[in-house]
């Protein structure tokens, strides 16, 4: 009797302690490329205490966001930016729903915040780049190449206003399915979990994952969720 796995894209919770590190210096990447940017307006400023406007723009809802939002706000802390003391955050966020990006990101601009925080997939990143091409928009969760995805030009210069951080999870789709492989020899077929409201997870799906699977003589059977509607995590069966 063959094995059926079923994984989420672009999601693993193996080896808690180093997922755990690999946060901490995710989320002091973020909030360094945030100070940078800040740095950038607070010096610019005619008035002596400028009190810099960030836009958080996100692909869910608050709750979801919640705890990528405040652990780059305490990292920023460490970095002397307090909110409501020199930062005030203006939230926006997009509850799964990929229409509103770009009249989330468009309210943003709309209130001349000094810069955007891309909390998302290249959806979200690619409204905030469509809606300004003055305001410094730092990236925040995006799991594809920024220069496949088209928002940047490269990754030593990205000749925009686009910064921030990258995962290129994608490399490792193929390795996940090698380790489900090994891990369970007699694999047949693998459910994929994706949010077909992330370009990088659809890419991940049609195309990099395929290759991979034919390699190892595993079949690939996508499953399309809205991420507000599923909880974390993966069943084995």
């Amino acid at each position: 009797m063959h094995n059926t796995f079923r994984i989420r894209s672009g999601f693993s919770r193996s080896d808690n302690r180093k997922s755990k590190i690999q946060n901490r210096k995710w989320v002091g990447i973020v909030a360094l490329g945030v100070a940078f940017a800040l740095c950038g307006v607070v010096a610019g400023a005619q008035q002596p205490k400028k009190v810099a406007r960030i836009g958080y723009l996100s692909s869910v809802d608050a709750a979801s966001e919640s705890a990528r939002a405040e652990a780059i706000w305490l990292a920023l802390r460490e970095l002397g930016y307090i909110e409501g003391q020199n930062i005030a955050t203006e939230y926006r966020y997009a509850e799964g729903k990929a229409d509103r990006y770009p009249e989330l990101a468009a309210e943003l601009v709309r209130l001349k915040v000094d810069i955007i925080v891309a909390a998302g997939g290249a959806g979200v990143i690619r409204a905030a780049k469509n809606a300004t091409k003055t305001i410094s928009i730092v990236m925040a969760g995006l799991g594809a190449d920024p220069v496949e995805a088209g928002l940047v030009e490269s990754l030593a210069r990205p000749g925009s206003n686009v910064t921030g951080l990258t995962n290129l999870t994608r490399e490792l789709g193929g390795k996940r399915l090698e380790l489900l492989k090994e891990a369970v020899p007699k694999l047949a077929r693998a459910a994929v979990l994706y949010d077909p409201a992330f370009q990088s997870s659809v890419i991940d799906v049609k195309e990099v994952l395929p290759v991979a699977a034919r390699a190892l003589g595993l079949t690939i059977q996508p499953w399309g969720y809205a991420m507000r509607t599923v909880s974390r995590g993966f069943s084995l069966r």
